[in-house]
């Protein structure tokens, strides 16, 4: 039931974003449904099967349909869009809290290999991608970006930053930088400080060999808290898809849904 509603909920804003497609004039097989389509998109995301194991009976087309539709819409830049208008609503409501925001990334596995892969050296060498996040300070994903497990944190730290949509919403300007940002001892590099400050945001980074490591941060727990909510799609635990745009349209639409679950409690 609860996929059902979020699946509701989503194709709502979604529609509007979604391209439309002529019928052929040559005829052939009718076009699968779009919103059944995005359905088995959602199911595969949550549950983590393979595309081609979707089980028909469930009416929402072949897996492979559903693969080739959600490549389809990133192509289109809807899953972006998508995640772009759910923050434009939250923004809406004031629920997007500007006044500190946490970057961290985490590795996952990628036996397939492909761009943006590389061997992870906490892993023993075997091949991972490295998804960064930027979050507000209730943890509501702003940006992700995603590198091969082999490149340090810092590395994307400006990406990940320029990476945030101007966020509209309310009167006067979009806005897409946050008043400070909080980052962990692997950030504390003069880049990175240098970077915000060129950005007119506020620096908290740990500093190595002064702040304790014991504990994770008074505020950067939240983004650790998010990390957590993208593992909890099967999908994502292990990338498997070896396409970038594919596993980029993935967590995209994560980041969607993770935003409607923050539109349903504040909005």
């Amino acid at each position: 039931m609860k996929r059902a509603l979020v699946s509701k909920k989503l194709w709502q804003e979604l529609e509007p974003l979604v391209p439309k497609v002529a019928p052929s004039a040559k005829g052939g097989r009718p076009r699968a449904d779009d919103r059944a389509a995005f359905n088995g998109i959602l199911f595969v995301l949550f549950t983590g099967i393979p595309w081609e194991d979707l089980p028909q009976e469930l009416g929402w087309g072949s897996g492979m349909t559903c693969w080739r539709r959600l490549r389809q819409w990133q192509a289109a830049g809807v899953w972006e869009k998508l995640h772009h208008a759910l923050l434009n609503r939250l923004r809406e409501y004031d629920q997007i809290d500007w006044h500190r925001a946490s970057v961290d990334a985490a590795s996952v596995a990628s036996p397939p290999g492909g761009p943006e892969t590389g061997p992870n050296p906490t892993d023993r060498g075997k091949l991972g991608s490295k998804r960064h996040l930027i979050v507000d300070g209730r943890g509501t994903p702003l940006a992700v970006c995603v590198s091969g497990a082999n490149r340090h944190d810092s590395m994307l730290f400006e990406d990940v930053i320029d990476a945030v949509p101007p966020v509209a919403g309310r009167r006067g300007r979009p806005r897409r930088r946050p008043d400070k940002v909080h980052a962990d001892k692997g950030y504390d590099y003069p880049k990175c400080r240098r970077a915000l400050s060129l950005r007119g945001i506020a620096v908290r980074i740990a500093r190595r060999g002064i702040e304790s490591s014991e504990r994770l941060g008074r505020y950067r727990w939240v983004v650790e808290r998010t990390h957590a909510w993208f593992a909890g799609f099967g999908k994502l635990r292990i990338r498997f898809e070896r396409q970038l745009g594919t596993h980029m349209a993935l967590l995209q639409l994560a980041c969607a849904v993770i935003c409607l679950r923050a539109v349903d409690r504040f909005c």
